[in-house]
């Protein structure tokens, strides 16, 4: 009867021995999970589309069909010298440092770039010049809503208003 027991002990020890090998992960075992055999993509790689009639986190930028935005961000120091900072990353390429269009990649364009500093542009609104910024123009110049978030374009914006078109022509 001893012997039984012990037999039985040593088995039962030896099972629970291995469960806590196993569960301790002493010994990896390779389990299969379906997060394992779906498909795996890297970052950015073929992104979604944002879904139709969505908010970005930011909140809605503008609507669509509903005209041009009135500019929220009063154009201070901060702003400006922000709008600076980001047009000398994004803008001066095409538009060049003082806003005409003469760009070291502008000039090279086949459709040039607008400049900055014409009856043109000067007679659009802030809200008008964000729209712009933000989906681009077809053909001529990229969209950078997803360079810059809200307040960056309306800082650039600012910048276009206070120093580009406010400067003094030759």
């Amino acid at each position: 009867m001893i012997k039984r027991v012990s037999i039985l002990l040593v088995v039962v020890g030896t099972l629970f021995a291995g469960l806590l090998l196993f569960s301790y992960d002493v010994i990896k075992v390779e389990w299969i999970s379906f997060m394992e055999i779906q498909p795996s993509y890297k970052p950015m790689e073929d992104p979604l589309p944002v879904a139709a009639r969505s908010i970005p986190v930011d909140g809605a930028a503008y609507v669509p069909g509903m005209g041009a935005p009135s500019n929220p961000i009063p154009a201070e120091d901060g702003s400006i010298s922000n709008g600076s900072q980001l047009y000398s990353i994004n803008c001066v390429q095409c538009h060049g440092e003082t806003g005409k269009g003469d760009g070291v990649i502008g000039t090279a364009l086949v459709n040039p770039p607008a400049d900055l500093t014409s009856a043109r542009v000067m007679g659009l609104s802030d809200g008008a010049i964000f729209v712009t910024i933000s989906a681009g123009v077809p053909g001529r110049m990229p969209n950078l809503n997803e360079n810059l978030n809200v307040r960056q374009r309306w800082d650039v914006v600012n910048y276009i208003r206070a120093v580009i078109q406010n400067q003094p022509q030759p």
